[in-house]
């Protein structure tokens, strides 16, 4: 599978890397191994020593938005503990089913450098980062990636202890991006006569890189009072047919109408730019 291929050449080349020290550089090569060669050999889930991964934070916590041409830049920050020390530490992200099985992987994120970039927080503890990159043109190919991923990482201590694992949990999830739009009219409009608030809310289809519409789903319109500083929600509308949304109000007070959406387990919410009424 081209995933799972994926997966298995970056760490057959790590291992490979691992191995190829200069014979004129052998005398100052590690005196443990490196993390290369642990996530070719270790398993998805390993314990050796007491190297322990205490946090983990996914994109600064913030679910990962792709829409359907731009790459977006992914830090993945693992913290871990060892009596002697981190000395190095790396992640990256997967989805699917099960790590361990050759159909059961269909998404990954991977980095270019597998290394992370380790900064100590005492003698024994250090947070790495690494980055990925969620790329709607190659590794955010289909809709099935999106909602929850995993995280893979290892952690190794300067004593050559380490832990690895493949489901570390976080709540982060891959999520397609939102349009919305607003658009109320007449414009102007005499007070107490109706005003017809339309829009259309659409989202990224990662599989023809072009936004569709989001149908059936509940949509708030706002209203703000001309001089106020907040919104409040005038009533909930279901899109239509290619995400289409209409309502009507009765004209009181001059404002802006706008609507919101509040997102999905797989769609980001997204709030659309107001449209003023002048009431006569």
């Amino acid at each position: 599978m081209r995933i799972r291929a994926t997966v298995a050449a970056l760490t057959g080349t790590l291992a490979l890397s691992a191995l190829a020290v200069p014979a004129a550089q052998a005398d100052d090569a590690p005196k443990t191994p490196n993390l290369s060669t642990f996530i070719a050999d270790a398993p998805a889930d390993s314990v050796e020593g007491d190297t322990k991964i205490t946090k983990i934070t996914v994109n600064g916590g913030k679910d990962i938005v792709v829409g359907t041409s731009a790459k977006k830049t992914v830090k993945i920050a693992v913290t871990a503990t060892d009596p002697s020390g981190i000395e190095d530490a790396t992640a990256f992200l997967w989805h699917g089913t099960d790590f361990d099985s050759d159909t059961g992987i269909d998404g990954s994120m991977v980095p270019d450098v597998m290394e992370g970039d380790c900064t100590a927080v005492d003698a024994t503890t250090s947070t790495c980062t690494t980055t990925v990159v969620a790329d709607p043109m190659s590794n955010i190919y289909s809709n099935i990636l999106a909602g929850k991923w995993k995280v893979w990482t290892i952690a190794q201590g300067k004593d050559g202890d380490h832990v690895s694992t493949d489901s570390y949990p976080t709540n982060v999830s891959v999520k397609r991006a939102a349009k919305l739009t607003t658009n109320a009219s007449p414009e102007p409009v005499k007070k107490g006569k109706t005003i017809t608030v339309t829009g259309a809310l659409t989202r990224a289809n990662w599989e023809t890189a072009e936004y569709a519409g989001y149908t059936s789903q509940s949509v708030k319109l706002e209203f703000k009072k001309k001089g106020a500083s907040t919104y409040s929600t005038v009533k909930t509308v279901k899109s239509g047919s290619k995400g289409a949304l209409k309502t009507t109000v009765t004209a009181s007070v001059d404002g802006n109408y706008r609507y919101v959406f509040a997102g999905t387990s797989t769609t980001a919410p997204v709030t659309a730019t107001s449209d003023a009424i002048d009431v006569q």
